[in-house]
């Protein structure tokens, strides 16, 4: 039963449970506290994830991605991701080293399922383990070893709705702002978006890895 002063709110699970009712079988047991030969191939085949971590200061999910296969399957509890170059924030970093535990969504270009990843990172600087994902003669600053906890592919519901996959037409106008377009605007105009986006091709070619 939900609240008498909060009616329209869920703040229970038994009211949660309540209201969509019992998990079916299947969503029950494809969770596994390791990476079955199947997601393993859905790691391999993945080119996209987005990384999820969390910590006492705040939470960040943030994109990665290079070609398939970039997050590495040491074996069926382990898996190794590198950290390439980007704006030195690291928030995701951040939270790492306040807490450990992280979560990692692939996703596969026109594929509906996507796979879902638990688990505890830990920050190596290891050299061998960093020459091992060099790329153009650039190793990454660190690589996340990540023990798995869990381990689940989820269904395409979400994929078909958001037509995600569906290429858009070669003519399409671009649908939203600029990266410049952005940054001029939070900026108050002290960064140049025109400027901004005229060199950010060259500078993506010249700083990928």
């Amino acid at each position: 039963m939900t609240s008498t002063t909060r009616p329209h709110l869920i703040e229970s699970i038994a009211e949660l449970e309540a209201l969509f009712g019992p998990v079916g079988e299947a969503s029950l047991r494809k969770e596994v506290p390791f990476l079955h030969p199947h997601y393993q191939a859905l790691i391999k085949a993945s080119p996209f994830a987005v990384l999820a971590t969390c910590s006492p200061q705040g939470l960040d999910a943030a994109p990665r991605g290079a070609a398939a296969g970039f997050v590495e399957v040491r074996d069926e509890r382990t898996l190794l991701l590198p950290e390439r170059r980007g704006n030195n924030r690291v928030d995701s970093l951040r939270n790492i080293v306040g807490d450990p535990r992280v979560a990692l969504l692939f996703l596969i270009p026109g594929v509906g399922e996507t796979l879902r990843v638990n688990g505890r990172a830990t920050i190596s600087t290891e050299p061998a383990l960093l020459q091992r994902f060099a790329v153009n003669d650039s190793a990454p600053k660190c690589v996340l070893v990540i023990a798995v906890e869990a381990a689940y592919f989820q269904c395409s519901r979400a994929i078909v709705r958001s037509n995600l996959w569906r290429p858009l037409a070669a003519d399409a106008p671009r649908p939203v702002p600029t990266a410049g377009e952005m940054l001029q605007a939070l900026t108050q105009a002290s960064i140049d978006g025109a400027t901004y986006d005229r060199e950010l091709p060259e500078r993506l070619r010249t700083t990928l890895y």
